[in-house]
């Protein structure tokens, strides 16, 4: 009996390889699935089932690619908001068997409708259960977000209330496997490991620890959680079964020529943000390689023809890869030269001027004529710890939100740390604005220099 767990970076996505008796199954396979082919080879098993936790928003399922390869059948639950095409409905009750090891179906909805979560058991050894694999149920020191049905959030969130108490009867000693860890878009506040127990996690995590189901639905419902666009087409994708991502090599290198021709289409940056700063091509989009599924599917539309900017073909071949996780199949190669040879070709690159928190600090002292601090954080980071003076837009959505600037202003975007505002200085620059500078250091810097918030301000005059 074994329990394999497979992390996708970016995503912060944890699916499983579990098994025995010469016998596996994968719980929320990713798109690029030949890990747990390989995986269940080396374990001198046959994959046989592919169980999903429910209908991913946030990445496309590999579970149709896996029953196609392996003949193994796939497993969803009830209730979906349509037919699974590729799978058949399981409920609770239901058991399956691999060697000594023994999965029991549990019907926990709340984050969705369609949401199971599987109790392993040895049955060679005790009665209890070793283990919980919980989707976006339970995370560690959180639990899934409940917001996908605005209509019925409070009955929503009251469902989620019951499921974490059918988890907690499993007795504290169950193994707690999620589905995702920190820095999912599923949830906030999640513990920065992945392993716990339903013990553990009775005392520690204030959700589970909560026993007024009121009190629950109360601040379920008070929660603010952004839906990015994509997660409209991974709904559809992961209802009809999203086509096989192939083998993600690196994307075929382009000279500055053939980059200067390629008409029409995007152009990604993709390197870190003190790169993009020092040096860019004009009407680039600057997503750094590690945040690409948590922005480009607010940024990029699935259609379009992508060119990446990296550093190197590794990079490259992470970003296409992140990319093709999350439905962005059309990436069609990158600039081969750095930057340098760009500007040695007589190319036009642009620089964003980075501004110390003593900068930022005497100009919202002053707050000289046309010159705005743009907050481009979260709502729950704005409201948690605000900048005086600042005006806020979320990342993701400023986009939509452009015809509330004045693209004749001066612009200097902040968030926490200076990643997202560059992300947000490259959506002004490619729309116009041409006096855009970033806050490097953004509100972790600020915090630092001992500067006080808004927040502290109206306590001290109160």
């Amino acid at each position: 009996m074994f329990v394999e767990k497979i992390k996708t970076d970016g995503l912060a996505h944890l699916s499983y390889l579990v098994g025995g008796g010469g016998e596996a199954a994968v719980i929320d396979p990713r798109r690029d699935c030949e890990v747990y082919v390989e995986l269940a080879h080396a374990k001198g098993c046959r994959l046989t089932h592919v169980f999903e936790t429910h209908r991913n928003e946030d990445l496309v399922s590999g579970a149709p690619v896996l029953a196609a390869l392996t003949g193994a059948s796939v497993h969803h639950g009830p209730n979906a908001d349509g037919e699974v095409a590729y799978a058949d409905t399981v409920r609770e009750g239901a058991v399956f068997r691999f060697g000594s090891l023994r999965l029991d179906v549990l019907e926990t909805p709340g984050h969705t409708d369609d949401s199971l979560s599987f109790a392993l058991y040895d049955e060679d050894f005790g009665e209890q259960a070793v283990a919980v694999f919980t989707g976006d149920a339970l995370f560690i020191g959180d639990v899934g977000r409940t917001d996908f049905y605005p209509e019925r959030a409070r009955e929503v969130a009251g469902l989620l209330f019951d499921s974490l108490r059918k988890l907690e009867a499993l007795g504290d000693q169950a193994i707690v496997y999620p589905a995702h860890g920190a820095g999912s878009v599923c949830g906030d506040n999640m513990a920065n490991r992945e392993f716990s127990t339903i013990g553990y996690e009775r005392l520690n995590n204030p959700m589970l620890a909560e026993r007024d189901r009121e009190a629950f639905v109360e601040q379920k419902t008070r929660e603010h959680h952004y839906q990015p666009p994509y997660f409209r087409l991974m709904e559809r994708l992961n209802l009809e079964g999203g086509a096989p991502a192939g083998r993600v090599l690196a994307p075929r290198p382009l000279s500055a020529a053939a980059l200067a021709a390629s008409e029409g289409a995007t152009l990604v940056d993709v390197r870190g943000i003190t790169a993009f700063l020092g040096g860019h091509l004009p009407g680039s989009l600057a997503i750094p390689h590690d945040m690409l599924a948590a922005f480009a599917g607010w940024l990029l539309d699935p259609e379009e023809r992508l060119v990446l900017v990296a550093d190197d073909d590794g990079q490259a071949a992470a970003a296409a890869r992140s990319l093709a996780r999350i439905g962005y199949d059309r990436v069609e190669g990158r600039l081969s030269a750095a930057l340098t040879g760009w500007a040695a070709a007589a190319r036009p690159f642009i620089t964003v001027p980075a501004l110390d928190v003593e900068t930022v600090a005497r100009r919202v002292a002053e707050a000289p004529e046309g010159w705005h601090l743009l907050d481009v954080r979260g709502l729950p980071e704005v409201q948690a710890n605000p900048i005086p003076g600042a005006e806020h837009r979320y990342v993701g959505e400023l986009p939509d939100r452009l015809d509330e600037l004045d693209p004749a202003a001066s612009y200097t975007v902040m968030c926490a740390s200076g990643a997202r505002a560059t992300i947000a200085a490259s959506v002004l620059l490619r729309a116009g604005f041409e006096n855009v500078s970033v806050f490097l250091g953004s509100a972790g810097a600020w915090r630092a220099a001992g500067h006080p918030t808004a927040r502290r301000e109206s306590r001290a005059a109160e």
